[in-house]
């Protein structure tokens, strides 16, 4: 049995978390920018389906990626080379968070990104705390991510490929942009073998939580990112 958030309620501490399914730490709530934000300082985020109850989650052990560890393959590095996509940042935000939730996925039915999952993350980026990495080729969005930056950590959501390696490339481009602007680590939440061949790995909670703690405490300001702020060429 896990706890059920009234309105108002805090979250229960990290320990009362279920070992299966891993990671689930409570029910309710609602999806405040303020219950977000507190959720994510604390190393918790949502993630349900439609028809459900809002589903809190931090899973022991957490899948992180180190911006400066991000793994580019031969081909990747050729995709980064060839000019093939014009990446930029915040520029269509809505239509990333859309095409994360449109794309079909293997072995997945539906989505977790309802429109009032939509709503929030639009609410957050107004307020500058979530940002979309995109790529565009032709004037066309065939890739793309999307996520939340506070402190000096980025937590990742949702990334979509339309086009062979879109995705990967502005993945790219956000781990070169995150380690340059001191950004030192990227929640990816759960393990799956496509953020591992990207260099992502697992760390026990108590080390992400402790690691969380200290780039929280950076100096940071809230706002949209610079449209070419992660566009400079790959040599």
């Amino acid at each position: 049995m896990i706890p059920w958030l009234d309105s108002g309620a805090s979250f229960p501490p990290l320990e009362l978390a279920l070992r299966e399914p891993n990671g689930l730490l409570c029910a309710g709530g609602d999806l405040s920018a303020q219950r977000l934000i507190d959720a994510y300082q604390r190393g918790i985020f949502p993630w349900y389906a439609s028809g459900e109850p809002i589903l809190w989650w931090s899973p022991d052990p957490r899948m992180v990626l180190f911006p400066g560890e991000f793994r580019i393959s031969r081909s990747l590095r050729r995709s980064l080379r060839s000019g093939r996509f014009e990446v930029r940042l915040d520029s269509d935000f809505p239509a990333v968070m859309r095409a994360c939730a449109e794309v079909p996925r293997a072995g997945q039915d539906g989505t977790w990104i309802t429109r009032e999952m939509q709503q929030a993350y639009w609410n957050l980026f107004q307020l500058g705390i979530a940002h979309s990495v995109e790529s565009w080729t032709d004037g066309r969005l065939v890739g793309g991510l999307y996520g939340l930056a506070i402190g000096r950590m980025f937590y990742g959501e949702s990334m979509f490929s339309r086009a062979s390696d879109a995705s990967k490339v502005a993945a790219a481009h956000l781990a070169r942009f995150l380690e340059e602007e001191g950004f030192g680590m990227i929640d990816c939440q759960m393990n799956t073998p496509h953020l591992a061949s990207l260099g992502a790995r697992e760390i026990p909670r108590a080390v992400f939580m402790a690691r969380l703690r200290a780039l929280l405490a950076k100096a940071w300001q809230p706002g949209r990112w610079p449209t070419d702020g992660a566009s400079q060429s790959w040599t």
